[in-house]
């Protein structure tokens, strides 16, 4: 009788042990929970400055400021796209517009949104992109947003404000190549008005690589498309992907940006989607150097027909490119 007493003694004792080390455990969970939940919202509040500082800056250089990103997910609920780009197999949109471009919205954050993968699409290249920031008021400042660095969020802020309709409303691919430079450009002069000299040397930097990055797409568009008019397809597919290690700039992004995709299946749409966006990137930022000033820039090319096509838009650059070259006489 002593022993069953003596043992449901020590039972109890370790039950209260047990109970009290789950106790401290919920204890512990709970507060690394609360101080999570409020970097989190110290994150949210900061970037939420940020954006605003941003968009008052806009109006010094002609930029007309939208809603986008200007709320935060402490606010307003979340909204993510998936965008897909789709090229027939063995061309490129080089001198015209990408085959096929279609986006769907979702309720919820990109990061709880994981595809699996996209299957083979017959007689198509497929590329897809996920993001929780575009040019649309639905467009809010997540936590994920607010952990980039400070040169990242200030070119994406600039970007999306650039896409609205009273700066830029043209064809999709003639209007990212214009707004991902001036995007870029116009982060450069917002460091500069604030006196921030560490981002200042940092979006410099990112301007600099991104002109290499347009000079080394520009010159892998002309080799892929040299080999898809010469070769085999597969041959040509084959040497494309191998060539691409040779543009070290290019081929890091590349490689980073369709992490859980086919190479072979995204080529032709990856290149397509990246000359929309990097295509003139170094010959607009060229002009940045001859033009008066970024405003002036800006307040030109937002003189562009609305119906521009490549040819004119070339020729825009061309001719601004001439007029500014004058004025330097």
């Amino acid at each position: 009788m002593a022993s069953t007493v003596a043992n449901g003694q020590l039972s109890r004792r370790q039950w209260s042990r047990f109970a009290a080390a789950v106790l401290l455990t919920c204890s512990l969970c709970s507060c690394a929970v609360a101080q999570r939940q409020e970097s989190d919202a110290s994150r949210l509040r900061e970037t939420a400055a940020v954006v605003e500082e941003v968009k008052a800056f806009e109006k010094s250089l002609g930029i007309e400021p939208t809603a986008a990103l200007s709320q935060t997910t402490q606010n307003a609920p979340a909204l993510s796209m998936l965008w897909f780009w789709m090229q027939r197999m063995g061309t490129l949109a080089l001198r015209k517009p990408v085959d096929i471009r279609m986006a769907i919205g979702f309720s919820t954050l990109k990061e709880q949104l994981r595809l699996e993968q996209v299957y083979r699409v017959d007689g198509y290249s497929v590329y897809y992109r996920q993001g929780n920031e575009f040019a649309d008021p639905r467009s809010i400042a997540t936590v994920g947003f607010a952990e980039e660095g400070m040169v990242r969020r200030v070119k994406v802020i600039l970007h999306e404000d650039l896409h609205g309709d009273k700066n830029f409303d043209l064809p999709w691919d003639i209007e990212e190549s214009i707004v991902t430079p001036l995007g870029s450009l116009a982060a450069v002069e917002f460091f500069k008005h604030k006196g921030d000299i560490e981002n200042l040397r940092r979006a410099l930097a990112s301007v600099d690589e991104e002109r290499e990055f347009s000079r080394q797409l520009n010159d892998l568009a002309k080799e892929a498309k040299r080999l898809f008019e010469t070769e085999p397809l597969e041959q040509a597919k084959h040497k494309i992907l191998d060539s691409i290690g040779s543009y070290a700039i290019y081929s890091r992004q590349f490689r980073r940006q369709i992490a859980g995709q086919n190479p072979s299946t995204v080529l032709e749409a990856k290149l397509s989607h990246d000359l929309a966006y990097y295509r003139y990137f170094d010959t607009i930022a060229a002009l940045s150097e001859k033009a008066p000033d970024l405003r002036t820039l800006i307040e030109d090319l937002k003189n562009l027909p609305g119906d521009a096509g490549f040819e004119t838009l070339e020729k825009y650059l061309q001719d601004l490119n001439s007029r500014y070259s004058a004025r330097q006489r």
